[in-house]
């Protein structure tokens, strides 16, 4: 399939593969009371099935990036779908705390080759002026997944065993990579003129080059506080509302992703479209927009200082939350893009991920090592205090970086404009 609308299929079939990507990685949280009675997990062993898929994934997305920008972007989705979905479907047979433990290990080494691999394919296709646009329908796709996630994994445990939903999302992810093997293709190539003068580096040495632009590091800073805090109410939000309000899993597993994930979803869309306009040629206005967002999303977390609030004040709180705090996360990898040339793309956004999912493992870890002292609610409040450094380090970004970055990349762009024009009048 080509011509102008593919760009838009593109996001439609990546908007299901994200969305089964995060599906499969959050259907866990909601069946963890039956986990738990099954395989005696203590809080500690339960942080850690969350901590070491996100390890895993962390440590394996730098390499995910580099091989994304060396192959065939579309045949390192299918195959990074393919193989995630194995390992979820064998999660059904699990019989032992130490298998589970592996199977979550594996799913985030294969899991990790598809972000890098479709944020750079949905680039290449998607110019500046709808990149936002595409990104942010790609990010609902990611979100819808935690909500069908969290609440199919939630009713399919509560009336088939915890082992069922494995089952499921494995079947269901070999069939997607079917369809996705005939629909994805990559992009023409973008003349790059630097391209030949300066291949894409090995992973240490390309890291290093990432690191020397001040913008990357800290878009990369603010992201992790930001997945510090997403991450922590991935994993512990369904238990939440069941501990709290003595729901069953199938209600606590809807609660727990639903008003977070709706709100993102929404947020992601209407946040994309808004970038794409506010920003125009000004890319400074899309750090500018996390800023303010982060600001005004923190407040509304204060509702967890209440022992046991009211539910439609918490939900009412998370879904504010969640909306405007979305709103402005929408513009991490639009920013990555636009102060890197193409052919770094999708090794920026594997250190992306793996700066995110470390971050995240780390909050998910520490929120079951202090969950018995202040309870689920203190750890809630303190994603609110994540929320604060994140705008706090964009705003320093903003301040002494960022606009020297863009007239960078701008400069070198005029150069390969100069040098292509000069070798097509040769």
């Amino acid at each position: 399939m080509t011509g102008p609308r593919y760009k838009w299929v593109l996001v439609a079939v990546c908007f299901c593969v994200g969305a089964l990507n995060y599906a499969d990685r959050a259907a866990i949280s909601s069946v963890f009371p039956l986990i738990r009675a099954d395989l005696h997990l203590s809080n500690v062993e339960m942080a850690a099935v969350g901590s070491l898929f996100l390890w895993a994934y962390a440590l394996a997305s730098p390499f995910a990036g580099m091989l994304a920008d060396r192959a065939s972007r579309s045949r390192v989705i299918v195959g990074s779908l393919v193989a995630w979905s194995l390992i979820t479907f064998a999660s059904g047979f699990v019989t032992s705390t130490q298998q589970l433990l592996s199977t979550r290990v594996l799913l985030g080494f294969f899991e990790a080759a598809y972000l890098p691999a479709a944020m750079a394919l949905i680039a290449d296709h998607h110019a500046a002026a709808t990149r936002a646009t595409a990104f942010g329908l790609h990010s609902a796709g990611l979100t819808f997944g935690l909500v069908a996630g969290g609440a199919g994994a939630g009713y399919i445990g509560q009336y088939l065993g915890w082992h069922a939903q494995f089952f499921f999302f494995g079947f269901l992810g070999l069939l997607l990579g079917v369809i996705a093997y005939f629909l994805l293709h990559d992009a023409a190539p973008v003349p790059d003129v630097r391209r030949e003068r300066t291949p894409v580096p090995p992973l240490l040495a390309g890291t290093l080059t990432l690191l020397r632009i001040p913008s990357v590091i800290v878009i990369n800073l603010a992201s992790m506080f930001v997945s510090a805090g997403n991450n922590i109410f991935i994993i512990w939000l369904p238990l939440y509302f069941s501990e709290t309000y003595q729901m069953g899993l199938g209600r606590a597993g809807f609660a727990g992703t639903f008003t977070l994930q709706i709100a993102s979803v929404i947020a992601l869309v209407g946040g994309g479209l808004f970038s794409d306009r506010f920003a125009g040629k000004k890319t400074s206005r899309r750090m500018v927009i996390h800023i303010v967002c982060s600001f005004l999303a923190a407040p509304f977390l204060l509702v967890f200082l209440a022992p046991r609030p009211d539910l439609i004040a918490v939900s009412l709180c998370i879904f504010l939350f969640a909306f405007v705090h979305r709103f402005g996360d929408c513009n991490f990898a639009p920013l990555l893009c636009e102060v890197l040339p193409p052919r770094l793309r999708s090794s920026a956004l594997g250190l992306h991920n793996a700066a995110n999912c470390l971050a995240g493992g780390i909050g998910v870890m520490l929120a079951g090592v202090f969950k018995a002292d202040i309870g689920l609610g203190g750890v809630f409040i303190g994603i609110a205090g994540f929320t604060v450094i994140s705008g706090a380090i964009m705003l320093i970004g903003r301040i002494f970086f960022l606009q020297r970055d863009l007239a960078r990349q701008a400069e070198l762009n005029d150069q390969d404009a100069l040098e292509l024009a000069a070798s097509a009048s040769r």
